[in-house]
């Protein structure tokens, strides 16, 4: 089984945090997540994560800080996310796939449903945000 590599950004402004609805039809669907995607061959981590960004929300990221790095296996799939923080950033994030969006602050956070690999995100914000 093939190792997913994942660029994920925590979108923060303030004490909120801007998440997205998976679409039902994908992998992990209807769960909400940090936007982001998969690094593909030919680039860096961090131009990954700036083109997934412009692709998926439309924000242009400015500066990130790295946040941790989580490897999970599904069963059926085996990533590795690693995580930045994007609290400086043009324009206001928008989803461009039709998915659900929102701003939730840490605590709203902790109801939602992620998948599995996000609950070290989350564990991980428990230190930053405070």
């Amino acid at each position: 089984m093939s190792l997913v590599h994942v660029a994920v950004g925590v979108i923060k402004s303030g004490d909120a945090y801007y998440l997205t609805r998976r679409l039902e039809s994908a992998h992990q669907g209807g769960k909400w997540e940090f936007p982001g995607g998969k690094v593909e061959s030919n680039e860096s981590v961090y131009e990954a994560l700036h083109r997934e960004l412009q692709e998926e929300i439309a924000i242009d990221v400015l500066t990130c800080t790295p946040l941790i790095v989580i490897e999970h296996d599904y069963g059926d799939k085996k990533v590795k996310l690693e995580v930045f923080v994007v609290d400086n950033f043009n324009d206001e994030p928008q989803a461009q796939e039709g998915q659900e969006e929102g701003w939730f602050s840490y605590q709203e956070m902790l109801s939602l449903d992620f998948p599995k690999a996000n609950v070290e995100i989350l564990q991980a914000l428990a230190n930053y945000h405070n």
